[in-house]
């Protein structure tokens, strides 16, 4: 792999404070490639060969069963996916594709669990990471579970406009078929929950959503830090 990526990669939080012979290691044993959209990294149920970092771009983790498929999160630069996989030696729980052309660091999974054994600064940081995911994992629970569908479209646009920079008028980062298999909805579900939102000052227009009343947006929605809040 270039040296030339070092940098970006080393600014992850599961890389930074690694040793540096350890770092280095690590990344000569992996690889750069570029994918076109809509290309499938892994499959769920296959074995984790790779822990993946994407560096440009963007992934979309989903899942198939009985014909059905469900959006689960969407992976943008600089991130890992499939850290769990990895280090556990597990087959994928979640299949992965490419949502656009994505620049991707592979680094083998056994090359990780090596270095894992033997840097502890390297280890502590994927034990946050995990736990991080482990929360991550319980607030969309959480979210599934104590929300209305358009309880959950409400929050789910409080914290986009957050993402975006807080403006009254935003764009929406994931097409609305995928926003609505994240959200647990069908795309008719999602389009009558658009139009539910109106009363609350929420207008859409393409991708481009606006929040003219955000006061009575976050009366109804009610977002609460133990599920919409990132750093929580």
């Amino acid at each position: 792999m270039p040296e030339s990526h070092y940098p970006e990669i080393r600014s992850l939080d599961l890389f930074s404070h690694m040793d540096e012979a350890n770092f280095e290691t690590l990344l000569r044993a992996g690889y750069v490639q570029n994918f076109p959209p809509q290309i499938e990294l892994i499959t769920e149920g296959e074995s984790s060969d790779f822990l993946h970092v994407v560096l440009s771009g963007s992934v979309e983790l989903f899942s198939n069963l009985n014909g059905r498929e469900t959006s689960i999160s969407t992976i943008r630069p600089i991130s890992t996916f499939i850290l769990a996989a990895t280090i556990k030696d597990a087959p994928y729980l979640m299949s992965a594709r490419t949502l656009e052309k994505s620049r991707i660091v592979m680094i083998p999974s056994q090359d990780v669990r090596s270095i894992f054994e033997v840097d502890n600064h390297f280890a502590r940081a994927i034990v946050t990471e995990l736990a991080l995911c482990y929360r991550t994992v319980v607030k969309q629970t959480k979210e599934l579970k104590l929300r209305t569908s358009l309880e959950r479209l409400a929050n789910y646009l409080l914290r986009q406009q957050t993402r975006a920079g807080g403006g009254s008028v935003f764009e929406l980062e994931t097409e609305k078929r995928r926003l609505a298999s994240y959200l647990g909805m069908t795309p008719e579900n999602l389009s009558r929950a658009f139009k539910a939102l109106r009363p609350y000052g929420v207008s859409v227009n393409g991708s481009m959503i606006e929040i003219s009343d955000q006061s009575d947006l976050i009366s109804f929605a009610k977002p609460s830090p133990l599920i919409d809040d990132k750093d929580v």
